[in-house]
């Protein structure tokens, strides 16, 4: 810790204390909030369909120069760094949400916008609070220890502000890209956005593909690695687990809890719908709490060092530089107590003091843990799963304990779990902002305020989209499969109620050991086995581009120039298609009069059109040799 520490105090960032660059100014904040609803949005239909987001740090970064620099002609890296800061807010409020609030809507609850900004908003708030007083520990003391991938590199783009222009016109070609063919394929349904073929003698086992250039952009994100990981999960349902029930059940004119459908009668999908749920919810609830018992080490460590640390700072005494300027410790521990007693005596949510000490206590252990893991294997990999199922377990016990039961033990259990969810995703994406301000010179208390105003922003239009999406679509539905919701929905029904096919949850925990022993992400799969592998298609293709795109550069600084670009692409098409995705969603909600029948149903033209989109993914990264060369 000493050696850390001596090392943290000759660090000198690349805007020095001492001198001063405009930083939280009204146009960043404009810009700021603007981007955070966009990317929150984006995020919100991504988590939506597939249950995983992606960082929109490096993108607004990228984006923010191309405006602040080119539109503005303002030069202050500071003042970028603020813009990226607010709308990763964004991006995390759209994480928290997605992950527990659509198991209310999927419970047919009323779910009032006035009940989903109170959960986002707290804990969003909490959030950004408790990390406050980690900062030193953590980004500074630890500067030499915790990498904090995702921070350090937007601090690296940050820095190379030349390449801003070129790499913003990569976002913006990718949202064209991505917003035109979601509107032409299932807002005008030109042609199907989904296509599948079944294996030849080979009953029920199915391989189909969504079309979607948004799970194209995630899959050449995350990279081959995950992105066959997930594609194994969902083989293992689709061409091992459906064909193994509909070989099994041929004949079988018995029905099987919880269908009351004889076996034999079932198709693939059936198979799908009454059995494999349950299974892929088993595995991604033990996947998840793999993950969480893995970080445990980490865990107890970080809740020693964080007391150490605090006891001796003195809750983090102001010092005079600038770059080491925190939010008042009083303002923290005032807020965090305020929000607590809020949450104790709030007629919104009713989770009452069993609750709030819940989200009090649970909270800052998972934040805690959270900006420190994030530190190690970036955000993208935090196990905020395993915690939200953990905090949902704990208190769905500690309720029925209580006597809380039925409808209202589920809706005050999953009212909790959002608000912790949501302030660990939160806390999370400003443990990277912080490391990256700490990196560029920025002061921390405006970046602190920044992330608070974007938390704000976002919370209040989070609740909307939300209400639309469910309204078009519906949640859990195989257009919009929320499977963290379903999962939240399922876990707090079976401890309430007892109502579950226990055996096929414990097939699936039992299936997700089995795979971490193979040495594999255990989560990861889990995740591919509950989706139709429709979904874990073209994330495999994206992955398979970021492969051949990494063999093909033959030198390291020519591999991460298309790395680089590539990602800004994949970034845009992603934040294209899911925007469109909304607004197409609200055009169903208006009732305005959208097309009903598809009108070319050759599946050829839909596989034609989305090789267009892989092909433009592969000639926008290789684009970014000619920037790596001219280096």
């Amino acid at each position: 810790m000493s050696k850390s520490s001596e090392n943290s105090t000759k660090f000198v960032p690349y805007i020095p204390a001492s001198k001063s660059l405009p930083e939280l100014t009204v146009t960043a904040i404009i810009l700021g909030i603007i981007l955070a609803v966009v990317f929150g949005a984006a995020n919100a239909y991504l988590g939506l369909v597939i249950g995983m987001t992606v960082s929109a740090s490096i993108p607004a970064a990228v984006i923010s120069m191309g405006i602040l620099r080119g539109i503005f002609k303002k030069e202050s890296i500071l003042e970028n760094n603020i813009v990226q800061t607010i709308t990763t807010a964004g991006e995390a409020i759209g994480s928290g949400a997605v992950f527990t609030i659509p198991a209310l809507f999927m419970l047919h609850i009323h779910v009032h916008q006035i009940m989903i900004i109170f959960i986002v908003l707290v804990g969003g708030i909490l959030g950004v609070f408790m990390m406050v007083p980690l900062r030193r520990l953590l980004i500074v003391q630890e500067h030499g220890n915790l990498p904090y991938p995702e921070g350090t590199a937007c601090a690296e783009v940050l820095k190379s502000g030349e390449k801003g222009g070129s790499g913003a016109l990569n976002v913006l070609y990718g949202v064209v890209i991505g917003g035109i063919f979601k509107a032409i394929g299932d807002g005008l349904k030109l042609f199907k956005t989904e296509v599948e073929t079944g294996i030849y003698h080979f009953k029920n086992a199915i391989v189909g593909l969504d079309t979607m250039p948004s799970l194209l952009g995630v899959g050449f994100i995350i990279g081959p690695r995950i992105a066959g990981q997930m594609l194994a999960g969902g083989i293992l349902a689709w061409v091992v687990f459906i064909p193994i029930i509909g070989f099994f059940g041929h004949g079988n004119l018995h029905h099987f809890f919880p269908t009351t459908t004889p076996l034999t009668h079932l198709g693939a999908w059936d198979i799908y719908d009454n059995y494999i749920r349950y299974i892929g919810a088993g595995a991604v609830a033990a996947g998840g709490i793999i993950t969480l018992l893995k970080t445990l080490p980490t865990l107890f460590s970080s809740l020693k060092d964080t007391i150490s640390s605090m006891s001796q700072n003195k809750l983090g005494a102001a010092t005079l530089e600038r770059t080491d300027r925190d939010i008042s410790m009083k303002w923290v521990i005032g807020v965090v107590i305020l929000f607590v007693i809020i949450i104790a005596v709030d007629p919104i949510v009713h989770v009452g003091i069993i609750g709030a000490i819940a989200i009090a206590i649970l909270g800052f252990l998972f934040v805690t843990v959270s900006s420190r893991i994030v530190g190690i294997v970036g955000s993208s990999s935090s196990p905020v799963s395993g915690m939200t199922i953990a905090t949902l377990l704990i208190v769905a016990l500690a309720y029925k304990l209580t006597g809380a039961t039925g409808n209202t033990g589920i809706i005050m259990t999953i009212s909790v779990a959002a608000i912790v969810c949501t302030a660990v995703a939160v806390a999370g994406d400003i443990s990277q902002d912080l490391k990256t301000g700490y990196l560029v010179g920025a002061t921390p208390w405006k970046q602190q305020i920044a992330m608070l105003i974007g938390v704000i922003a976002s919370s209040l239009v989070i609740g909307f989209v939300l209400y639309i999406m469910n309204a078009a679509y519906g949640m859990g539905s195989k257009a919009l499969p929320a499977p963290k919701g379903v999962l939240m929905k399922i876990l707090s029904q079976g401890i309430m109620n007892g109502q579950l096919p226990w055996d096929l949850i414990f097939i699936g925990a039992a299936t997700a050991i089995v795979i971490e022993f193979l040495g594999l992400n255990s989560l990861t799969v889990a995740v591919g086995l509950y989706l139709p592998i429709h979904t874990s298609m073209p994330i495999m293709i994206g992955g398979a581009v970021r492969w051949l795109i990494d063999r093909f550069s033959m030198r390291k600084e020519e591999r991460q120039a298309r790395q680089d670009s590539g990602t800004l692409f994949a970034s845009g098409l992603i934040a294209g298609e899911s925007l469109v995705g909304v607004v197409v969603a609200f055009l169903i909600f208006a009732k305005v009069p959208m097309p009903a029948n598809v009108m070319f149903t050759n599946g050829l033209v839909s596989v034609v059109l989305f090789a267009i989109v892989i092909f433009s993914l592969w000639f926008f990264a290789f684009r970014g040799s000619k920037k790596g060369s001219a280096k």
